[in-house]
């Protein structure tokens, strides 16, 4: 079962939706506080199970409404994701995989995951 973990960076506040495995399937943008971050989530739980996916490198693809995972390539030529709410806001995004099918299973594993994860709070690192 995959959790949310919320952690400090040296910027603010950001979590990481994170597989059985422990692999990070999916990373927020840095919030200002704990409670924004914790509404991320919510967005994250919310959206990410009725959101459909939009191929962006397909040629002629099909533009989905809002929820939706858009799929595209980054300028280093790997496939990404990125989560999009309701409003258009990107709540989360994947880091780059080498084949579209990598890309399609860290979608489901979002999917799957995200609902019902449990949240945690990274330990602090000592300085």
């Amino acid at each position: 079962m995959g959790k949310f973990v919320i952690r400090e960076t040296k910027t603010g506040i950001k979590f990481d939706l994170k597989a059985g495995n422990g692999e990070v399937i999916a990373t927020s943008e840095v919030y200002n506080s704990a409670n924004s971050c914790k509404k991320g989530i919510a967005s994250v739980q919310r959206n990410a199970p009725i959101a459909a996916v939009e191929h962006q490198p397909a040629e002629g693809y099909a533009v989905e409404k809002h929820p939706k995972f858009e799929v595209y390539l980054d300028k280093a030529g790997e496939f990404r994701f990125r989560l999009k709410a309701t409003n258009g806001q990107i709540i989360a995004v994947s880091e780059g995989y080498k084949a579209m099918a990598g890309c399609m299973n860290g979608i489901e594993s979002v999917k799957k995951n995200a609902a019902d994860a449990p949240i945690v709070e990274a330990e602090a690192k000592a300085k």
